[in-house]
């Protein structure tokens, strides 16, 4: 089956949720589990949220439904334990099917189903399904890892970030779902728990910000129904990490956004119910199944001797917010907590692998806002954290590690930076490279022209920075074992329900030689004054 064929075919699917851990035997078959109680009819139409995979291995993945034949209005499924078939083949008309099992969607976990397949051979393409109650979800496609050990050649994948569903459509995912490649790597922003705005290009579920588990589940479907997102998730296993909006702006650890305005016992009650729904909705493996406002997320994968993905969580284990430049200095603050900078810098060390990338959710680079002398920044970013960002620099550069790239996004725009422990000191040797992705659709269609003139003149006196641009897209990554070659691709807007799709720059990362340089670039094309504002968007990076 073609790609295009293929990607077609999903994005025109009727899709659906299941939820709940899948119980698996230690030889990856799913096992049978009965259902309790008396069984009563199931609904039709339980696939509307499509199906996705993630977290591959060399040997399996992680494949994720939900049933939902009522999305939108808390799933609309009986409380009852349902069991649901899963097959993996060597074809979408599932002719050879490789793997088969039985998950069971608990309600107490949305109906949602995450299957953990084992017993697949390494760096190959499967195509998968559910079965339950005579009704057939959606095909997904997926692929494995290749093995630990082997000498690979190439690796293409994608980065995203920041797709507010308000802002526009997801018209990027149309073109990155057809893009050949081994995994999508999602980078924070997944949902907005912004309220309603009517008007925006179009509207959130609901008319408040969610705080309760069905107003997650709520907003979540929300986001899931649309069927350029579902035909991504199709198309290539994703391995996610979330940022803020996926429970509150700006929070860090216990602490949220407005404290005056939500107590600790409320922001406590609120994270629970953002995780659960989280996992719920994400084809993540049982070792990040959250434990009330506990949920492990930062994990390596790993894609054979070539490159190793770290994920990381900068949300959940940080010290609030500085306010000051002085409280940014801070020697005990902290945006990853102890336990995982060990884990971090203890897995770049012995990866074994020619790239070290780290997936993850907010600005290295340091940022300043305000051009001339002085300086404004955004504490939220790294740039709040700078004793210890310098201390992970110096360790890219101290030669215990390889390669390393940090792949970011949550700033709405794209930023190519070389990363430098002293960013005061451009004299300095470079001991990494950052790229910073633009988002999917948070702040509409961009203002290019506006963007240029606020920092065009803060790129000059920022020499890290190689490159800026604040068009909707995606990253596409080409990877070798001599270069990291990275293509900004951007859409013509998201503000209709289709776009072109061009290649805006190009940037290139050398293995040994740390720094990145932009291989090419076009000239934006400001929007004609008509096309720009014609919708509201809540813009929270600028």
């Amino acid at each position: 089956m073609s790609r295009r064929r293929f990607v077609a075919a999903a994005g025109g699917a009727v899709a659906g949720l299941i939820a709940g851990p899948a119980l698996v035997d230690p030889d990856g078959r799913a096992r049978a589990v009965p259902r309790p109680g008396a069984a009563g009819p199931l609904p039709s139409h339980m696939f509307t949220l499509g199906v996705a995979s993630g977290d591959p291995a060399p040997d399996g993945v992680v494949l994720w439904t939900r049933l939902a034949p009522d999305a939108l209005h808390g799933g609309g499924m009986p409380n009852q334990s349902v069991p649901v078939t899963w097959e993996v083949a060597d074809d979408d008309r599932f002719a050879a099917v490789r793997r088969r099992g039985t998950a069971t969607a608990e309600p107490a976990w949305g109906h949602s189903v995450h299957a953990e397949v084992t017993g697949l051979e390494p760096d190959r393409v499967y195509f998968y399904r559910f079965l339950v109650d005579g009704q057939a979800s959606p095909v997904g496609r997926t692929r494995t890892a290749p093995a630990a050990g082997a000498d690979l050649q190439r690796l293409r994948f994608a980065f995203a970030s920041c797709q507010d569903y308000q802002s526009g459509r997801y018209t990027a995912y149309r073109h990155l779902a057809a893009e050949d490649i081994a995994f999508v790597a999602f980078l924070g922003d997944y949902i907005y728990e912004n309220p309603r705005n009517t008007a925006a290009y179009r509207q959130h579920d609901g008319t408040g910000e969610p705080y309760s588990l069905t107003d997650y589940r709520n907003r979540h479907a929300c986001y899931r129904s649309d069927p350029d997102l579902q035909a991504a998730h199709a198309a290539a296993p994703w391995i996610v990490t979330f940022d803020d909006h996926e429970v509150d702006n700006n929070w860090a650890g216990l602490v949220p956004q407005d404290p005056a305005q939500q107590s600790a016992d409320v922001f406590r009650a609120r994270r629970a119910a953002a995780f659960q729904a989280y996992y719920e909705h994400m084809p993540l493996r049982r070792s990040s199944l959250p434990s009330g406002i506990d949920m492990r997320v930062y994990r390596q994968i790993t894609f054979g001797r070539l490159a190793t993905v770290h994920v990381l969580d900068t949300r959940q284990h940080r010290t609030d917010q500085a306010t000051t430049l002085a409280q940014a200095d801070d020697p005990a603050r902290t945006m990853t907590g102890a336990e995982q900078e060990r884990w971090l810098t203890t897995g770049m060390s012995q990866s074994g692998t020619r790239w070290n990338l780290l997936a993850n959710q907010v600005m290295w680079a340091s940022n300043d806002r305000t051009a001339g002398s002085a300086q404004s920044f955004d504490f939220d970013n790294w740039d709040g954290y700078r004793v210890q960002r310098r201390r992970l620099l110096d360790f890219f550069g101290s030669g215990a590690t390889s390669n390393p790239v940090v792949l970011t996004g949550d700033r709405h725009a794209t930023w190519a930076c070389d990363l430098r422990p002293d960013f005061d000191r451009p004299d300095t040797p470079a001991v990494g490279a950052e790229i910073t992705g633009t988002s999917v659709t948070s702040g509409g269609d961009p203002d290019t022209a506006a963007f240029h003139r606020t920092f065009d003149p803060i790129k000059a006196e920022s020499p890290h920075w190689k490159y800026i641009d604040n068009r909707r897209g995606y990253i596409l990554c080409d990877l070798t074992g001599g270069r990291l070659l990275a293509s900004l691709r951007t859409v013509s807007t998201v503000w209709a329900p289709t776009a072109t799709v061009t290649t805006a720059a190009e940037f290139q990362v050398t293995a040994g030689r740390p720094g990145l340089e932009v291989v090419r670039h076009d000239t934006p094309q400001p929007l004609p004054s008509s096309a720009l504002r014609r919708y509201a968007v809540d813009h929270d990076q600028f």
